[in-house]
């Protein structure tokens, strides 16, 4: 029998306007504390992203969605936050912020199979 895993996760958000609160699903953040492991699926639609905010600049967004990927990776190239232990690194990624791309309230869950998890959170959530 596999055995469930407690995982947290955080939905990934482009806010063009923060002021107006608006946002739009971009990606997953899903952290594993037992199984030491921090994962992101990002689908960036940048047509859907043009039509909510015509004055966005999609590379720039782009950009920014790497380094998450970056830094959930760890490692050469991932800079300093990129070199902390996983859990501190996922927890920097889901602090509160007031910047184009921001993260939600992390939510508990429980699996047996991690990529299977974010895979089907990101579906759910994002496409």
């Amino acid at each position: 029998m596999q055995e469930n895993h407690l995982f947290e996760y955080a939905v990934i958000r482009v806010v063009p306007r923060v002021e107006r609160e608006e946002f739009l699903n971009v990606g997953v953040i899903l952290y594993c504390k037992k199984q030491k492991h921090l994962q992101t699926k990002i689908t960036l639609n940048k047509d859907r992203l043009r039509i909510f905010c015509p004055t966005i600049e999609p590379v720039e967004v782009e950009e920014h969605l790497r380094a998450f990927e970056r830094i959930c990776a760890g490692g050469e190239g991932s800079g300093p936050i990129g070199k902390l232990d996983v859990a501190s690194r996922f927890r920097w990624l889901t602090a509160t912020r007031s910047t184009v791309v921001q993260t939600s309230k992390t939510h508990p869950g429980f699996c047996t199979d991690l990529e299977l998890a974010l895979a089907r959170l990101h579906d759910q959530l994002v496409l």
